[in-house]
């Protein structure tokens, strides 16, 4: 259980470390409303863990609504790909330009 906890965090500092960066201003940021929100399968190794928590990520959507890439910004390593993997599904209203989206998704053991 140690050796996966620690593989799992090594993926996720590397996750953070290969991310791209996209400077967007402070007007870009958490204004477009979600049309299409998909929730995260709950990780078998965190239901056995019993583990919950919140994973919070940001989101760069594009000007039609769809999720470029999604950044990992903090949360439990075994819970943050099942959040990444469900945010790149959602959809976002249509824009003028692409924006950056701060979103927080929360697991619960008793979830799906």
């Amino acid at each position: 259980m140690k050796r996966w906890t620690a593989i799992l965090t090594l993926l996720f500092a590397a996750t953070i470390l290969v991310c791209p960066q996209k400077s967007f201003s402070q007007d870009d940021e958490g204004k477009r409303k979600v049309t299409n929100r998909v929730l995260p399968d709950y990780p078998d190794m965190a239901r056995r863990m019993s583990l919950r928590g919140v994973v919070k990520v940001d989101a760069v959507v594009g000007s039609n609504g769809v999720v470029k890439t999604v950044e990992i910004k903090g949360g439990h390593p075994v819970l943050a790909q099942a959040a990444v993997t469900a945010v790149r599904k959602w959809r976002w209203e249509p824009a003028a330009h692409d924006t950056r989206e701060p979103v927080e998704v929360k697991f619960e053991p008793g979830q799906q």
